[in-house]
């Protein structure tokens, strides 16, 4: 099992995000690891910034919901690898979406911007644990055997 150190951010009143490093296409940037998201998503706009070209984007006839709208266009992306310290999963497809607001708040409270969210398909696939008490989530490199539930 590999463990990847986190941060606890503080948020206004009693809120908190837990976030850590990951790079992706050889960057490094900060990512939250989201325990209520059902997906890993990443910031479209910060992928543009970082050198990729739109045309990787695959288009969905999705629109994303939990971001508090309904309506919001996403995309699909294929990563060659995505890396949590020495933890990587390799061809993995993320949803990409405009997650400005979302940055747009953290640099409102002095927090830097996140490249998107870690969410339930790695946490769950690869058995997460997440362990406040040492700052710490781990990962196995093998998927489980997960039995599905619709």
């Amino acid at each position: 099992m590999y463990k990847i150190p986190f941060e606890v951010i503080g948020l206004q009143a009693d809120g908190f995000h837990i976030i850590t490093k990951t790079t992706i296409y050889d960057k490094t940037f900060k990512i939250v690891i989201d325990t209520g998201a059902s997906k890993t998503v990443l910031d479209k706009q910060t992928l543009l910034s970082s050198g990729l070209a739109e045309d990787n984007f695959q288009n969905t006839d999705i629109l994303s919901t939990g971001l508090g709208t309904n309506t919001m266009e996403s995309f699909m992306l294929s990563i060659p690898e995505l890396k949590l310290h020495d933890w990587s999963v390799k061809n993995f497809t993320v949803a990409v979406l405009d997650l400005s607001s979302i940055n747009y708040a953290y640099t409102q409270i002095g927090i830097a911007p996140v490249i998107g969210v870690l969410g339930g398909d790695i946490l769950k696939a690869y058995g997460a644990i997440i362990d406040y008490k040492k700052n710490e989530l781990r990962l196995n490199q093998r998927k489980l055997a997960l039995n599905r539930r619709r």
